[in-house]
């Protein structure tokens, strides 16, 4: 994933959040931006609390999930931006099952 497509800046992020306008399973919550015609490309934003664990499993699960946004980004609405929260159950999880969360849970945006 470019760096042009990350959300990085915390007001970017609470404006996000505060739409309050997300979808969740048993791995992921990922919030989605008002629409808004003016976004050509969406922009992703991954967040992990520290409760999954050290850094080194944290930025291992922001590298899975970074992947698994590069494979399916036809599948994401373009005039959004999204933050994806990893939940702790997915400290767990294979990536195969990862994978799948996540891509029901884009196709639910649709």
């Amino acid at each position: 994933m470019k760096r042009t497509e990350m959300v990085k800046k915390s007001k970017d992020f609470q404006s996000i959040i505060n739409y309050k306008h997300f979808y969740k399973n048993k791995y992921f919550v990922i919030y989605v931006s008002k629409p808004d015609n003016t976004i050509l490309k969406p922009k992703f934003g991954i967040a992990v609390g520290k409760a999954l664990g050290d850094a080194v499993n944290r930025n291992l699960m922001k590298r899975r999930v970074r992947n698994i946004i590069d494979n399916n980004k036809i599948l994401f609405p373009n005039n959004h931006n999204y933050i994806i929260m990893i939940k702790r159950t997915s400290k767990e999880a294979k990536f195969s099952e990862l994978n799948e969360a996540l891509s029901s849970l884009i196709k639910e945006i649709k």
